[in-house]
């Protein structure tokens, strides 16, 4: 018993969940290709703009060259296995990155070595932080013109708060990359740029190499003598360091999330890309370093953990759905216990047992069947009919509810009409679909116009949506223009009063509310209070009247948008005996609401932007204007070296068309990242 529990320790130890983050065109799936390859996983280099790469697999991803879905596979490095996720970099996929960032045990951020920490760069960052997951940094481009490892370097520590520190160094930059230095083992690194068999020769500095990299070998061994005595002691002493010692230092820093290495890397000259696989396995950590499963008990409410082993209760974590092909598949990592093909399991979250009917292992668009998932193994599952994302599947004596997944609010909506009458109910089945797969996708219905709302998180988002509807289930909808989703709030506290009284079959249903709204700081969402003393009425009154208000604020008195930031106080409720009912209350919570709403000085919220406009100095000036006319307010400007990065906050619905505008303006050489900020007052 003890000697395979020994066995399954020494698999976890070997494991590693990583996942590759970063801006769009920061060379995230360059990498991941060379990973693969270097590692033996494939046998041939596809690159992105050939529309080759290995986990671009979607027709989407070839012929746009970004990674629209995170893709999974697995490889192995000297005696490790690594389940690696690519991520996609551009803003209206965000949701792909939160799902991954949630299941990982470890990730690479991979940085330009051109433009440094972009927007999505600051946005993934965030939620790596958010879910405490440890990083390492990839510096990557440095065979560019205009490369700056240094810069790149002070960016990551000035604008995402980290404390990075390199480990690798490049020799040269721009053109003139001539190599890699390993700090930690002081030697000089050769790689094949031709690719060949991934050989890295190491070699002793020469005197001008050993000058360059004596400075950054001094900061690495005193950020690390801040997680060992013993290394304080040595290097006080002058005595040397050793390298074992310097890295397990590094490593607990990493672990600790205090702690940022840093690599130096050309993935498409194939330059600094085996030292990176090291350092996964050097400095991420396994499942073992990890806390395994921790929620709470779904009935008793109170806090369970549980380890990472196959000797544990089964703890699961779905944190994507597929439907390609049609065949509905779900990816779920577990962290505790063993999921077994054809072995019933309880979601928790719904309270539902379901059956998986098979288990694959993932490799981007292949499938590998797998009969059993044990810690820390990433899967996709064939057979669950309801499970979605952020549900916990667990045994059902031994339940536990997992941290869920963070949901994102769409920005901006399509209207859809089926071309032929035969077309309708086809095309709600498909939208049906592809909403069940991207929790960011909401699809409604306008009463007044019979169409389907469509709703994402940009355009290119709904873009790629529509392209996959026609593409994979052969519907073309007719679409109209893109809309700004709206929200609605007040601004100034109202009260209001409703009272109803009917005669619905046999009974008089009655009930008489009065309640106040108030407004709540931006992004507060909303909240619902009783200031009556809910002890002293029939507990359905209070939960029905809390139903009625839920359903009122879904549409607000102006347009019917979504209420949000408003504080909703019950102040008074006055029964009639004999009368009132919990349908009474519900009516009339309803009806109090609404004339609160209108008394509170109501008003829309619009979504607002953030822009990051890369632009040669030449054009600033017809930029600026530009912004200018769409009511946009520049925040920030930055000079990189003939460059001039311009931060701006617009309003979405003055953005359409604006990249157009933007690439007539300066010829075509501006670049331009827009991301969601917040919903604000329209102005």
């Amino acid at each position: 018993m003890s000697a395979k529990k020994g066995i399954k320790k020494s698999r976890l130890a070997s494991l590693r969940n990583i996942g590759i983050i970063a801006h769009i065109d920061a060379g995230k799936t360059t990498l991941t290709e060379r990973i693969l390859y270097f590692s033996g996983r494939i046998h041939r280099m596809g690159e992105v703009h050939d529309g080759t790469a290995t986990m671009d697999f979607m027709p989407e991803e070839q012929e746009r060259g970004i990674t629209i879905t995170s893709a999974c596979t697995t490889c192995a490095w000297k005696d490790h296995q690594i389940n690696i996720i690519d991520t996609p970099g551009h803003v209206d996929f965000t949701i792909e990155v939160e799902r991954s960032l949630r299941v990982l045990d470890g990730a690479v951020g991979v940085f330009c070595a051109v433009s440094g920490v972009e927007p999505q760069s600051e946005t993934v960052w965030r939620q790596s932080v958010a879910y405490g997951v440890p990083k390492l940094a990839v510096i990557n481009k440095l065979d560019r013109p205009g490369a700056d490892f240094e810069a790149v370097l002070a960016a990551i520590r000035e604008k995402l708060r980290a404390n990075p520190v390199a480990v690798t160094i490049p020799v040269g930059q721009g053109p003139e990359l001539a190599g890699i230095i390993d700090l930690v083992t002081m030697e000089r690194l050769h790689f094949e740029t031709g690719g060949g068999s991934g050989e890295v020769r190491r070699a002793a500095l020469t005197p001008a190499e050993a000058e360059l990299a004596g400075p950054w070998r001094e900061k690495l061994v005193e950020a690390a003598c801040e997680y060992d005595e013993e290394l304080v002691t040595a290097y006080l002493s002058g005595d040397p360091i050793d390298a074992a010692a310097l890295v397990a230092a590094v490593r607990r820093g990493v672990i600790g999330q205090s702690l940022v290495p840093v690599f130096a890397a050309s993935a498409l000259k194939n330059i600094g890309v085996q030292p990176v696989l090291d350092g996964v396995l050097a400095y991420l950590p396994s499942p073992l370093d990890r806390e395994g499963a921790v929620g709470i008990d779904p009935d008793t409410k109170s806090a369970i953990t549980f380890p990472p082993d196959t000797a544990a209760p089964l703890a699961a974590l779905v944190f994507k759905v597929s439907m390609e092909t049609g065949r509905r598949q779900v990816f779920a990592r577990v962290y505790s216990g063993r999921l077994e093909a054809g072995k019933d399991v309880y979601n928790a979250t719904r309270g539902e047992i379901e059956r998986p009917a098979r288990l694959f292992h993932l490799h981007a668009g292949h499938r590998e069947k797998a009969e059993i998932a044990e810690p820390g193994e990433i899967v996709a599952i064939a057979g669950l009919r309801r499970a979605a994302t952020g549900d916990t599947l667990c045994a059902r004596e031994t339940p536990i509810l997992l941290e869920t997944i963070a949901g994102y609010k769409p920005v901006i909506s399509l209207a859809l009409e089926p071309r032929n009458a035969e077309e309708t109910e086809r095309l709600q089945e498909v939208l049906d679909k592809l909403t069940e797969e991207d929790p960011t996708l909401t699809l409604t219905h306008d009463v007044d116009t019979g169409q389907m709302i469509l709703s994402g998180m940009g355009e290119l988002h709904l873009d790629v949506v529509l392209e996959r509807a026609r593409r994979e289930y052969g519907v073309a909808p007719r679409a109209g223009k893109p809309q700004v989703v709206y929200q609605e709030t007040v601004t100034a506290q109202g009260t209001g009063e409703g009272e109803f009284e009917r005669e619905l079959g046999e009974r008089i249903h009655h009930g008489k509310v009065t309640l106040t709204v108030s407004p709540l700081p931006r992004e507060a969402g909303r909240e619902i209070v009783f200031t009556i003393d809910r002890q002293a009425y029939p507990p359905a009154w209070s939960a029905a009247m809390a139903e009625g208000l839920e359903d009122g604020l879904q549409s607000g008195p102006l347009a019917g948008h979504p209420v949000q930031d408003v504080l909703v106080q019950v102040t008074g409720l006055f029964p009639v005996e004999g009368k009132t009912t919990d349908v009474g209350c519900r009516m009339a919570a309803s009806q109090a609401l609404k004339a609160a709403l209108a008394a509170g000085r109501p008003a829309l919220l619009e979504p607002l932007m953030e822009l990051e406009i890369g632009v040669p100095d030449a054009f600033v000036g017809d930029v600026a204007g530009l912004l200018g006319a769409k009511g946009a307010k520049i925040e920030n400007l930055v000079d990189r070296g003939g460059h001039k990065t311009i931060t701006a906050l617009a309003p979405l619905r003055r953005m359409f068309g604006f990249s157009t505008d933007l690439r007539s303006a300066t010829q075509g050489r501006a670049g331009m990242t827009m991301r969601f900020l917040k919903f604000d007052l329209l102005q």
